[in-house]
C-alpha cells in the first residue's frame, strides 16, 4: 500500500463559516508529519474529519484504502486528543486500567479484562518506559508520565497511524524529549505513521519529516528552511498584507497566490511520498 491516508480536495465549514478549502495531502507508512498554524485555523477540526467525527462538505478521505465514513469504526488508527491529559489526571484509575480501556473492542463493554489483556497492557506500558508503573494511580503521575500512558493506551491496539493533537502541551522538556524519541522509534522501527498537531516550530524543524501549515483554510507543505520565516513571523497570508483573497478557492487560485504569500505550491496528495519510499 503506497499511502495509509489520502485526503483529496476536502472542504469543510460550520454553517456559513468556511474553515477548510481544497485540503489535499497523503501520508505514507513511517512518516512523521506535523501540522502547524494559528489557533482557530482548523487543525483539530482536520483531525476530527480524519477520524470520521465530522463529514466533509466536499472531497474524499481514504484510510487504509477505504473511505472514512462519519461515525464509522477506524481500525488501525490511534488518537490522543488535545484535552487527554486533563481528562486522565483526575480519573480514579491506575495506569494499567487506562491502557486496558484501549482494548474495549476486544474485552467487551461489561466483561472483565482477561490475563492476556492485562499482559498486552503491561507490554504497551513497557514500550513507553513505564514497565514499573502499571499499578500507579494516575493522580500521582507527572504530566510526562500521563502523556506516555495515553500513548500506551493507543499503542496497545497496534495502530498503523497515530493522530496526536498537541501531545507535548503541559509536559516538561525532558518528558517532551522522551516522547519524541518514542514517536521516532515507532516510525523508524515499526513504520507507524504519525500526524501531530504542534505549536513547537523549533522542534518541528528538528524532529519531523514533513511539516504542513494550515492558515485561512489552505494547507501547504512548508520546507524546513521556511520554518525559520514562520518562527520569525515573516510569513504572509491572503486577505492581509495587501494580498487579495481569491474569489474561488480552487487549485488554480492557490497556485496563483502562493508566490505572493511566500508559500510553496499547495500539497499534491497524489504524487507526494516520503523520501526513500
Amino acid at each position: 500500500m503506497k499511502h495509509l491516508l489520502e485526503v483529496k480536495n476536502v472542504r469543510f465549514g460550520y454553517g456559513d463559516r468556511s474553515l477548510l478549502q481544497q485540503v489535499s495531502f497523503a501520508i505514507a507508512p513511517g512518516e512523521f508529519i506535523g501540522v502547524i498554524g494559528s489557533n482557530g485555523t482548523g487543525k483539530s477540526t482536520l483531525l476530527r474529519l480524519l477520524l470520521g467525527e465530522l463529514k466533509p462538505d466536499d472531497g474524499t478521505i481514504r484510510l487504509l484504502d477505504r473511505p472514512v465514513q462519519e461515525g464509522g469504526a477506524l481500525p488501525g488508527v490511534g488518537y490522543v486528543p488535545q484535552q487527554g491529559l486533563s481528562a486522565v489526571r483526575g480519573f480514579p484509575a491506575t495506569a494499567e486500567e487506562i491502557v486496558l480501556s484501549g482494548l474495549y473492542t476486544s474485552i467487551g463493554t461489561i466483561r472483565p479484562a482477561r490475563a492476556r489483556h492485562r499482559a498486552e497492557a503491561r507490554h504497551a506500558l513497557a514500550r513507553v518506559g513505564l514497565a514499573d508503573a502499571a499499578r500507579m494511580p494516575t493522580g500521582s503521575m507527572s504530566g510526562g508520565q500521563l502523556q506516555r500512558v495515553l500513548l500506551a493506551r493507543v499503542l496497545v491496539a497496534h495502530p498503523r497511524l497515530l493522530l496526536l493533537d498537541e501531545p507535548m502541551t503541559g509536559i516538561d522538556t525532558d518528558s517532551a524529549d522522551e516522547m519524541y524519541r518514542l514517536l521516532r522509534s515507532l516510525t523508524r522501527e515499526e513504520e507507524t505513521a504519525v500526524l501531530m498537531v504542534t505549536h513547537d516550530l523549533a522542534r518541528a524543524r528538528e524532529e519531523l519529516d514533513r511539516v504542513f501549515c494550515l492558515e485561512y483554510g489552505i494547507l501547504v507543505e512548508v520546507e524546513k528552511e521556511q520554518l525559520e520565516h514562520e518562527l520569525q513571523h515573516r510569513h504572509r497570508h491572503p486577505g492581509i498584507n495587501g494580498i487579495p483573497l481569491p474569489e474561488t478557492w480552487d487549485e488554480e487560485a492557490l497556485h496563483a497566490i502562493a508566490p505572493a504569500c511566500g508559500w510553496p505550491a499547495p500539497v499534491n496528495s497524489v504524487n507526494r511520498t516520503s523520501e526513500g519510499n
